[in-house]
């Protein structure tokens, strides 16, 4: 799909949060020679969800302009474990571990990118055979202080937590990595732009022309405010069944809707942004969150399953039923109790708390099926409940005391 320099930018800029640097990434396009786009994946687990294929999308649009793009599976760093954002040494996976989620990851990703264009490598390729002088080369290209530049490992050295070598050689292989692939372009999260830029530097070291550094943003969850994660159960998986995936993308707010559609949707901008106007203008936003729903259902699966998981949920909310497949979501409150006008703003279903006044004494507000009269009521810590505002806007929330330490 060809397009023109502006045109390219403009997309591949889209989600983005950094691009080091733009004016570098132009002058490459121009020189009409496809670009090699990296992006690194440990196979830390069997199964994606949708967080982790913002960064995928961002391939296949590099991959649509004409670019070479290189899936990494990091078999070799998953056996050190990736410590970024940890605060304590992150356990190491075996081998049968390892080649048993690289295969998992192979048939998923295929969901979004063009087999036939897509180069997938394992680091284990060169890093397998590096021998100890090449290690030790290697480890001599970077400082100690560079190292405890880095967030998570400052916090943790400052703290008196310990840091195993083995961590400190982590950003070196990812960075080495790029020398391999003499990468043009690599992607990650924002929680990799150390790893990143030591790819950068350990190009120039070896000679090479410093990769373009392209960040995307961490996901937010069906929650709204914790990145996507399975153990946070905020999910939605990319083997999830065509009725679940469906139900948990008609969850979440209608401010969040907008994020989805920006990094998941591969609408084109100006039809999400005429959209966004037609809600301005009065359309139900539930409608588009249909559009959106349908869209990610039949990329993971089919067309005419997106469209039935659609009926099966219209069918179920007409009938007033609460959806089997609700994400329970923790909610931490300082007191015993908190006012339910509270937890409908938390939630999203009110955008101020007189909005979550006037949906109660409207009738609107359910609680685990028993509808609400008065503003003043307050849910109890250590409780569950299914919180609903009309038929369409279903929570299903844990409450907990947040537990503080003194001093």
């Amino acid at each position: 799909m060809a397009k023109n320099l502006e045109e390219q930018i403009t997309e591949l800029k889209r989600g983005a949060v950094e691009v080091i640097h733009e004016a570098d990434l132009r002058k490459r396009i121009e020189r009409g020679r496809p670009l090699r786009v990296k992006a690194g994946f440990d196979p830390t687990a069997p199964d994606l969800h949708l967080g982790h294929t913002v960064l995928i999308n961002k391939l296949r649009q590099f991959q649509q302009f004409g670019h070479d793009v290189i899936f990494l599976i990091g078999d070799f760093t998953g056996m050190i474990g990736d410590p970024t954002g940890k605060n304590a040494t992150r356990p190491r996976l075996t081998e049968d571990e390892i080649a048993r989620n690289a295969r998992t990851y192979q048939e998923q990703i295929f969901k979004i990118l063009d087999p036939k264009l897509t180069r997938i490598e394992f680091n284990s390729t060169w890093m397998g055979k590096m021998t100890a002088a090449g290690l030790i080369e290697l480890a001599a290209r970077h400082t100690v202080a560079r190292m405890l530049e880095r967030d998570d490992f400052e916090k943790r050295y400052r703290g008196g937590q310990a840091i195993a070598i083995h961590e400190f050689l982590y950003p070196l292989v990812q960075g080495y990595d790029s020398v391999a692939l003499k990468a043009d372009v690599e992607l990650g999260g924002t929680d990799q732009k150390f790893n990143l830029l030591v790819g950068r530097q350990l190009q120039e070291a070896y000679g090479q022309e410093p990769q373009i550094v392209l960040t995307t943003p961490l996901l937010e969850g069906l929650d709204g405010v914790q990145k996507m994660s399975k153990s946070l159960g905020n999910y939605v998986g990319i083997h999830d069944t065509p009725e679940s995936m469906f139900g948990k993308l008609m969850s979440i707010s209608d401010v969040l809707m907008w994020r989805y559609f920006e990094l998941l949707s591969f609408r084109p901008l100006g039809e999400i942004d005429a959209l966004r106007s037609s809600v301005a203008d009065g359309r139900n936003p539930r409608d588009v969150k249909f559009e959106l729903a349908q869209e990610i259902v039949a990329r993971f699966h089919s067309a005419a399953a997106a469209q039935q998981a659609q009926r099966d949920f219209t069918a179920r909310f007409q009938q007033g039923a609460v959806p089997e497949d609700l994400v329970e979501r923790v909610m931490e409150i300082d007191a015993p109790s908190a006012r339910l006008t509270v937890i409908l703003k938390e939630l999203g279903f009110a955008s101020s708390g007189s909005e979550a006044t006037r949906k109660i004494e409207e009738g609107a507000v359910r609680v685990d099926q028993e509808k609400i009269g008065s503003h003043r009521h307050e849910l109890l810590a250590g409780n569950t409940y299914i919180v609903s505002v009309g038929k369409r806007s279903f929570a299903k929330i844990s409450l907990k005391k947040r537990i503080t330490t003194a001093g």
